[in-house]
C-alpha cells in the first residue's frame, strides 16, 4: 500500500520541500511507497496520480510552486464525495494521505477523516493565519518578497515625491503587512484586525508629507475602513464560497490623493508573493514538516496536523487547528503604530 500526498489551495514557497522531506524519510526509514495526487483534491476525486520515488524528488526543495500541481477544488462537490474518494484509494492501493494546505484544505481533510479516510495534515498558508502553529512555511518568503518590493517602491516614491500604496496578501490577518511594513519602514500599516478611519490614514500621510518625505502605505487585502462592513472584493467567490479579495489599495489611493494633494499610486503585489524560491527558513521548516508528517502517518495519528511550537515539531488535532485564526494581537499592533506618520 502507498501513501498519497496532495498539495491544495494556493501555491506556496516550500511545498516541494515538504514533499521531498516526506518521501526521503518515508522511503529511507520506513520503506514506504508514495504517490502524488495531481492538482490537489481534483486528483483525489479523479484518481489522477503520479509516482513519487526518490529520483522524482531530487533537488526540488529549492524550487517554488509544487511539482504535483494544485487547485482550489472542493472534494465534496461535483463527482466528489467520501465514497468516490475511498473507491479511488482502494483501486490505486493508497492506504492514507498527507494533505498539505491551508484552512480550506484542512477543513475538507477533517470532514474526510471524520468519515473514516486516513489523513494527516501539513499547514500551508503564506498568511500565517493558522492558530495551532507558531509559523507556517511560505510566510517568511512572502514577507521577504514584499519587503524587497517595498524597498523598490520607496525609491520611486522618493524620486517623484509620491505616496506609494502597497497591497499585500492577508485575507483575515495582517502578519505579512505587519512584518514587511516594519521591515521596509512603512509610514502606515493597515491590517484586517484593526479598522481605521480614512481621516486617520490621511493624517499619517500628511505628517510624512510635511516632513518632506514620500509616504509608504502598506495595506493587507483583507483590510477594511471603519465605514465598510466587509473587505473589498470585486471578483466573486472561490470554490469554497469565500470572496476573492483584492483592490483595497486601488480604492484607497485616489482618496488619499484627493485629501492630501499628494500624487498617490497603488501597487498590488498579488501572486508575486507566492512565487519564486523559498527562503532558507521556509526550506528547513517545510522539510521538517514533511518528515514529521510521515512519522504521524506511520503512528496513525489520523485527523492531526503537524505544527511548530517554539523550535519543536508537534501534532495537533484538525479541530484545534481550525478553531480560530492566528490574528495579530493588540500589543504587536501598538508596537508597530509607534512608527506611523
Amino acid at each position: 500500500m502507498s501513501i498519497g500526498i496532495l498539495t491544495s489551495g494556493g501555491d506556496c514557497p516550500g511545498l516541494n520541500a515538504v514533499i521531498r522531506g516526506a518521501v526521503l524519510k518515508g522511503t529511507k526509514i520506513y520503506k514506504q511507497e508514495f504517490v502524488g495526487f495531481r492538482d490537489g483534491w481534483r486528483g483525489v476525486v479523479q484518481g489522477d496520480v503520479m509516482p513519487l520515488t526518490r529520483k522524482d524528488i531530487q533537488g526540488i526543495s529549492k524550487q517554488g510552486g509544487t511539482i504535483l500541481g494544485t487547485s482550489r477544488t472542493n472534494p465534496f462537490e461535483g463527482d466528489g464525495g467520501v465514497e468516490k474518494i475511498r473507491e479511488n484509494m482502494d483501486r490505486l492501493g493508497i492506504d492514507s494521505m498527507i494533505a498539505i494546505g491551508g484552512e480550506g484544505t484542512l477543513a475538507a481533510a477533517k470532514r474526510l477523516t471524520d468519515a473514516g479516510i486516513k489523513i494527516v495534515g501539513v499547514p500551508k498558508t503564506v498568511d500565517n493565519d493558522l492558530s495551532a502553529t507558531d509559523y507556517t512555511f511560505g510566510f517568511d518568503t512572502a514577507v521577504q518578497i514584499a519587503t524587497d518590493a517595498m524597498d523598490r517602491l520607496r525609491t520611486t516614491g522618493d524620486s517623484h515625491g509620491r505616496c506609494m500604496v502597497a497591497e499585500v496578501m492577508g485575507r483575515h490577518v495582517g502578519w505579512i503587512a505587519l512584518h514587511s511594513g516594519m521591515a521596509a519602514g512603512a509610514h502606515v500599516i493597515l491590517i484586517p484586525e484593526q479598522k481605521i478611519n480614512i481621516d486617520q490614514i490621511c493624517e499619517w500621510v500628511q505628517q510624512v508629507k510635511d516632513r518632506g518625505r514620500a509616504p509608504l502605505v502598506v495595506v493587507a487585502e483583507g483590510f477594511s475602513l471603519d465605514s465598510m462592513e466587509d473587505a473589498h472584493s470585486e471578483r466573486g467567490l472561490d470554490a469554497f464560497g469565500r470572496p476573492r479579495l483584492g483592490g483595497i489599495g486601488e480604492m484607497l489611493a485616489p482618496i488619499i490623493e484627493e485629501r492630501t494633494g499628494l500624487e498617490t499610486r497603488a501597487t498590488t503585489l498579488g501572486h508575486i508573493q507566492r512565487g519564486g524560491t523559498p527562503t532558507s527558513f521556509d526550506r528547513v521548516l517545510a522539510t521538517r514538516y514533511g518528515m514529521a508528517a510521515v512519522d504521524s502517518t506511520i503512528h496513525e495519528r489520523w485527523g492531526r496536523m503537524v505544527s511548530l511550537s517554539g523550535t519543536s515539531i508537534t501534532h495537533v488535532a484538525f479541530e484545534d487547528a481550525l478553531g480560530k485564526l492566528n490574528t495579530v494581537p493588540q500589543d504587536r499592533w501598538d508596537e508597530a503604530s509607534i512608527l506611523f506618520g
